[in-house]
């Protein structure tokens, strides 16, 4: 089980299923909404997803015709992605979760946005 929160506890959601892989995403929508060089998701069944505290605090983004970003509209936080073209798939943020992930991140993808300043490993 996952659980994760927005910055001001606003908000919180739990994911009772596995992870079926994680990544960064280089792409720029993700590097926009997330101010950073990628965003990290891990990518979960939607029907294991459930939000348990401060529905009413998420806001969806439409960034594109089946994209949706979903946010904490007091904190900002960014909470996961979905696209209607997959409705069986959620993308959470790494970064909310509590714990930290400690899985591994399989992919690395839209590398050719992937910002020149990251250091190389």
């Amino acid at each position: 089980m996952l659980q994760g929160s927005c910055l001001c506890g606003g908000v919180a959601y739990r994911v009772d299923a596995p992870v079926n892989d994680a990544s960064h995403c280089y792409c720029t929508m993700c590097r926009k909404q997330h101010g950073a060089a990628a965003g990290s998701y891990a990518n979960v069944p939607s029907a294991g997803f459930a939000l348990e505290r401060g529905a009413d605090l998420v806001t969806e983004y439409a960034s594109s015709e089946h994209g949706r970003r979903a946010f904490c509209r007091t904190c900002g936080s960014t909470l996961y992605w979905r696209s209607e073209a997959e409705p069986d798939v959620i993308s959470v943020t790494l970064g909310t979760l509590d714990p930290d992930y400690d899985g591994p991140v399989e992919r690395e993808i839209y590398m050719d946005t992937r910002p020149r300043w990251l250091p190389t490993a």
